[in-house]
């Protein structure tokens, strides 16, 4: 006896007869389940290799009889089993019927699919039936998605359950219907042609429903074709190399994407691969183009891999005697359970190269398998199935290369209906270039390429340490193409050249580098007997801002990342440029398809959109406190999305007379005018202790005389532009209302009289506390200057606090014990002590109260982006 369920129960002899993977995780479970296997009879050894389910076969096959079977058990059975085998048992058979349904369902197009355990006859699969399962059938899924997602795990438990009522005298016996019945004969190739003279959708289900096999196809240029990965498109591209297909409503279209097919009804479908009768197998874009390649010569080291890949071939394929380049992988009798080993062996030995199944298919030989794989370990691969279409254009002594499409599922691609916007150069107020602008259905299409690749892709099974390696491969890239991305920056964002080097780009790559390390140290821990561990989200949303588009980015994407999710980001639409360079450097990098996706767009439709979708379970924004409120808002309201919102800020710091003087007045300069006043964490009032207070102020506008104010790319110039027209309108608005309130303007105030969006570098003095821009954050370079009484230390700090904001602060003394008394009360998420400016990747950075919640940087912002689950587990 055993123990299950509660009680005890007898084991019950059970004979396996079936084959397949399928079969040996049936056999694998009932054995769990305490059963005693008195017999596994599966089909002959073909091609000298043995079916997965013959490793468990005992002599008892010519004593079939004799065992004494209680029940038979028919786990994916292609074979005739005479009635006096399967009457024998005193409970007699059950089995499980799958692929028949699967394919048929997809050919019919319908929308529920699923599987029948069924005591088996003499028609094995008429019999009567002992339980179902359904499943919702996608659109765009094929016999082998259904498979790995429902069909096979599924099944096996389904066979589990069936025996276990069998055995507790419970299972049902229900008489199938015969009225409406109709009887599906087991799909082959013959019976598989495509008939073009039908809608698209009925093509789609065609071919889907016969994909892998037998797989449906067609002739094209004399030869049968066979078509693979169809999935429906709502507007086909119309930029093509045609294909004449005969019977077919139009020639299909050889695109970058694949082979666009179209309907007699005028709709179109995409197939993504073609298989030729030599068992070859191309992508699809690659039709006009297939044998063109050149191999490449293979350096020692690849060599070294070729040999390892040798060995590995011989072990899969026993029957082969010597394995050279001619060897084809199915034609020396491989199956697909034999793709899936080998991918997972290539990655044992090259943990860098993510092969796909389809991979092994389209590279049938040795060679072309070797060829294949060293093309995608040196990057070949990616650079030549990337398209870009650029807008080039020579500035700061070089040519940049500009992406201006939308970023999807891997791909740069139009918005849909073809929408676009100009972006601007602030510094001459001159169009760039034409951005597409993504809408509501581009939004769904990113979010679920972000789904399939955490789900169903390669990044979701990707271990974290090879995460970590691709996250550092694509810092390494970035920091190459450094001087593009900062000149992208200065003419796209006004950002001076020099900073953007050094601070948007450079701490951009120091970002991922950090998070980078952390993605193979996020550890499980244990609490007696709680088990803590830290998950992914899954899809995550990221909305940024402007003023440091690419640095903004990095902050959020590389913790994103490195806890192991994927990405959607809205970058902001007036600053797309390094965004969709930084999408092309992750693809270069070799980022799977779906893990990144950009779209460049306007916060009321696509940021909108990100905040209410259902799919994604966790969004990170930088922007304004009102835009923070709604977002917050429309998570909640969707579905309780997890949300982290690093705001507005009005940061004070405060300057005591025992200061060093030289660099309270440098840094205090900077806490305003870094970045040209466009910093989150920018001083938004300076009080001044009252004897330090007039030479303070008169050193601070004696150099703000001496700033140089221009073209961002020339590198002495100080004070680049404002980033767009609406934000320098703002600020001559904002410095207006502090006259008309009786604040005194000691120098700026307003636009220079140039090209471009230039506003002068802006002192106040005498802001008292009750005035708009004592209260209201600037974003620019405006120098809100309050004085306090000398030693009234109790007395600045209570102004200071006094303020919705708490995103940053600072104080400047020689005297540490006030410095620590005064750090410790400011309410602020950064204290800065006699410093400004200096964030550190490795240091959380986010604030209090109304400037948001959530930490970016440093270790505490990965868990922004991970959930924790505690599993307590008693035994």
């Amino acid at each position: 006896s055993h123990w299950r369920g509660g009680g005890i129960q007898p084991q019950m002899k059970i004979a396996v007869i079936g084959q397949s993977l399928f079969g040996q995780e049936v056999y694998k479970e009932l054995k769990k389940d305490g059963h005693v296997i008195v017999g596994v009879f599966t089909i002959p050894d073909k091609d000298g290799k043995a079916d997965p389910l013959g490793d468990f076969l005992v002599p008892v096959v010519e004593q079939y009889k004799a065992v004494g079977a209680e029940l038979n058990i028919l786990p994916f059975c292609s074979q005739f089993i005479p009635m006096e085998v399967i009457d024998h048992p005193r409970h007699g058979a059950s089995a499980i019927n799958w692929s028949v349904c699967a394919y048929v369902t997809l050919m019919h197009g319908d929308k529920k699919g699923g599987f029948t355990v069924f005591w088996a006859d003499d028609g094995l699969d008429t019999g009567p039936i002992l339980l179902q399962k359904e499943c919702d059938v996608e659109p765009d899924d094929t016999v082998n998605t259904i498979y790995k997602r429902f069909l096979f795990p599924e099944g096996i438990k389904a066979m589990v359950e069936a025996v276990r009522l069998i055995e507790a005298g419970k299972a049902p016996k229900i008489k199938q219907p015969e009225e409406g019945a109709t009887y599906e004969g087991i799909q082959k190739k013959d019976n598989a042609k495509i008939d073009w003279n039908q809608p698209a959708e009925a093509i789609h289900n065609w071919i889907r429903g016969n994909d892998k096999v037998p797989g449906a196809w067609a002739e094209v240029d004399g030869k049968n074709v066979t078509f693979y990965g169809s999935t429906l498109v709502d507007n086909g591209s119309t930029t093509g190399q045609p294909l004449e297909i005969p019977g077919a409503s139009r020639p299909g279209l050889v695109t970058k994407n694949g082979l666009i097919l179209f309907g007699n009804d005028g709709k179109t479908l995409l197939v993504k691969n073609l298989q030729f009768e030599d068992g070859k197998m191309i992508a699809a874009a690659q039709y006009f183009k297939a044998g063109s390649s050149t191999a490449v010569e293979l350096t020692e080291e690849e060599k070294s891999f070729a040999e390892q890949m040798m060995v590995v071939w011989k072990s899969i394929l026993t029957n082969v005697e010597k394995i050279d380049d001619s060897t084809d992988f199915f034609k020396s009798g491989a199956a697909s359970m034999d793709v899936v080993r080998l991918v997972e062996e290539v990655k044992l030995r090259a943990s860098q190269l993510q092969l796909q199944n389809e991979d092994v298919y389209m590279a049938t030989t040795f060679q072309e398998f070797i060829q294949m794989c060293v093309r995608k370990l040196r990057g070949e691969d990616a650079e030549e199935e990337l398209i870009v279409d650029y807008v080039s254009m020579n500035t700061n002594n070089m040519t940049i290369q500009m992406p201006h499409q939308l970023f999807i599922n891997g791909e740069f691609v139009d918005a849909e209906g073809g929408k676009t916007y100009k972006t601007i150069n602030p510094t001459n107020g001159e169009p760039i270039c034409d951005v597409s602008l993504a809408q509501i259905l581009d939004v769904e299409k990113a979010v679920a390429a972000a789904k399939e690749a955490f789900v169903e892709g390669e990044w979701g099974k990707m271990n974290p340490r090879d995460k970590g390696r691709l996250i550092f491969k694509l810092a390494d890239l970035m920091e190459q193409h450094q001087e593009e991305l900062a000149t992208i920056e200065a003419i796209d964002s006004g950002a001076v050249y020099t900073l953007a080097l050094k601070t948007h780009v450079g701490m951009s790559i120091q970002t991922f580098r950090y998070f980078a390390g952390w993605c193979d140290k996020i550890q499980v821990c244990h609490v007696s007997v709680v088990k803590v561990s830290k998950l992914s989200p899954h899809v995550c949303a990221i909305v940024i801002p402007w003023n440091y588009p690419l640095m903004m980015l990095a902050w959020k994407t590389a913790a994103c990342l490195a806890a192991g999710n994927t990405v959607v980001l809205k970058p902001a639409q007036v600053t797309p440029l390094t965004a969709l360079k930084f999408a092309e450097l992750t693809a270069r990098a070799g980022f799977p398809k779906g893990v990144i996706n950009i779209l460049p767009g306007s916060g009321s439709l696509v940021g909108q959109r990100l905040s209410d979708h259902p799919d994604v379970r966790k969004l990170g924004f930088t922007g304004s406190t009102e835009i923070g409120k709604q977002i917050m808002k429309s998570c909640a309201v969707s579905n309780v999305k997890k949300v982290s919102l690093e705001l507005g800020g009005k940061s004070p710091l405060i300057i005591f007379s025992d200061c060093d003087l030289d660099k309270a007045v440098r840094m205090g300069m900077s806490s305003v005018f870094f970045n040209k006043g466009e910093n989150c964490i920018a001083a938004g009032r300076l009080f001044i202790e009252e004897s330090l207070h007039d030479t303070f102020v008169h050193r601070v506008v004696e150099e703000v005389k001496k700033m140089k104010i221009g073209d961002p790319l020339d590198r002495s110039t100080d004070h680049g532009p404002q980033n767009h027209k609406a934000h320098l309108d703002k600020l001559v608005e904002y410095c207006e209302k502090g006259v008309k309130e009786g604040a005194k303007l000691v120098c700026g105030g307003k636009q220079v009289s140039r090209p471009g969006f230039f506003f002068e570098p802006t002192v106040f003095t005498g802001v008292q506390d009750h005035m708009f821009i004592a209260i209201e954050e600037s974003f620019g370079p405006v120098m809100i200057i309050s004085k306090f009484k000398d030693g009234d230390v109790d007395g600045v700090l209570q102004r200071a606090n006094a303020t919705e904001y708490g995103l940053a602060s600072g104080v400047f003394t020689r005297d540490i014990s006030k410095a620590l008394y005064v750090s410790e009360r400011l309410q602020a998420g950064t204290v800065f002590v006699n410093t400004y400016n200096k964030t550190d990747v490795a240091a959380p950075f986010g604030g209090f109260k109304q400037s948001g919640f959530g930490k970016d940087l440093g270790q505490e912002a990965l868990n922004e982006y991970l959930k924790t689950k505690a599993v307590t587990i008693e035994y």
